[in-house]
């Protein structure tokens, strides 16, 4: 266990330097943290505690190539039971999850609808377009993060040989933090049903809309065909993504996804991870969320232009000058931000209360010097 403790607790290893408290360092691709920092970047960098670490070296393991793994077999029976689908397939990558979730809904030459900014278009490395052949056309989402179903039939394409064959919709749940209303998914079910398109939710952040909304997951997750589930952002686990959907479409998942490299043996170890957060963190979510409440009050209180805060993200607007600065100054004090003329903090079970009022603190104290 201490071992396990101290590898994940991302020592800094040797050779590569000075270490400044608070300060982030690079030798070779190995990056380095000291414990005591405050990471607002994103819910990706939380680290397993001790209990999960627990569960996870307690784990019954076996092959899962061959489908022998009890306890990733456990995992999927689980989310595929909350989410009301019929089987489930864990991944290591919330990445891999969606692209194997695009390559099973098109073929070479079809099309699928998304957002602008959605993160299977913008952030994955274009790897439907890439790897699939699969041609996305994206759309601007509505200030509520939903794509509205009037325009996204402006771009479904007719049966013609001269264009793509447009055979899915592609939304976002959560979207930059904003959970999409209900109504507005059991309306986009019915479009697609009208359109004979396929609906694939990326639900990277599905538990904070279900915890948002105090709604179960089957109850979001009925207006969709497939969705993919992250464990490793809000949930806290190290690693995993479970894509969700009918038998047959999982059974086609699994062929792409030992084509694309996520087959895995003994991976049990890393489901038991997402076990314990299904149990455990889930509910908790509500912490994160009522702590962006409380930074995005604090942060308008000292003059920080808060543009919009929606479950667990906080987002700001800074003048251009003051971000580089900005940065600095909080790296050098412990504080990990990603600066820009529009920023995203975003809350997470590794920031505490006590930890966002040393934000809020040193935003002030840069402010006025």
């Amino acid at each position: 266990m201490d071992a396990a403790m101290r590898w994940l607790n991302w020592r800094k290893p040797t050779g590569c330097g000075k270490t400044i408290s608070g300060e982030y360092g690079h030798c070779g691709a190995l990056f380095y943290r000291e414990q005591n920092v405050i990471d607002l970047r994103s819910d990706t960098v939380t680290r397993p505690g001790s209990a999960m670490l627990s569960s996870m070296m307690k784990a019954e393991t076996g092959d899962d190539v061959y489908g022998d793994d009890p306890t990733v077999n456990q995992l999927q029976d689980t989310l595929a039971e909350m989410s009301g689908k019929q089987a489930a397939l864990f991944f290591p990558t919330g990445t891999q999850a969606n692209l194997v979730a695009l390559l099973c809904h098109c073929q070479r030459g079809d099309e699928y609808i998304v957002g602008q900014l959605a993160h299977n278009y913008k952030y994955e490395g274009g790897g439907a377009a890439v790897l699939g052949s699969i041609q996305p056309q994206p759309i601007l989402a509505a200030e509520d993060g939903t794509l509205p179903l009037d325009v996204v039939a402006q771009f479904i394409k007719p049966n013609d040989i001269h264009f793509a064959r447009t055979t899915l919709l592609s939304l976002e749940n959560t979207h930059n933090g904003k959970v999409l209303p209900l109504d507005y998914l059991q309306q986009a079910m019915a479009f697609t049903r009208e359109h004979k398109l396929a609906l694939h939710v990326d639900g990277a952040r599905i538990f904070n809309a279900v915890v948002a909304q105090g709604v179960t997951l089957e109850t979001l997750t009925r207006h969709c065909d497939t969705l993919s589930i992250c464990l490793s952002k809000g949930l806290g686990t190290p690693v995993g993504s479970v894509l969700c959907g009918d038998r047959d479409y999982i059974e086609q998942a699994k062929r792409w996804r030992k084509m694309t490299g996520g087959g895995m043996r003994q991976a049990g170890i890393l489901a038991a991870a997402g076990l314990y957060a299904l149990q455990h963190n889930v509910e908790r979510l509500q912490n994160d969320h009522d702590n962006a409440a409380w930074l995005a009050a604090a942060l308008r209180d000292i003059g920080v232009q808060v543009t919009s805060q929606n479950t667990n993200m906080v987002f700001a607007a800074i003048p251009a000058e003051q971000a580089e600065p900005l940065r600095l100054w909080m790296k050098a004090r412990g504080i990990a931000l990603f600066t820009g003329p529009r920023m995203r903090l975003v809350t997470h079970i590794d920031v505490d209360r006590q930890a966002l009022e040393t934000v809020v603190r040193e935003w002030r104290a840069f402010l006025a010097a």
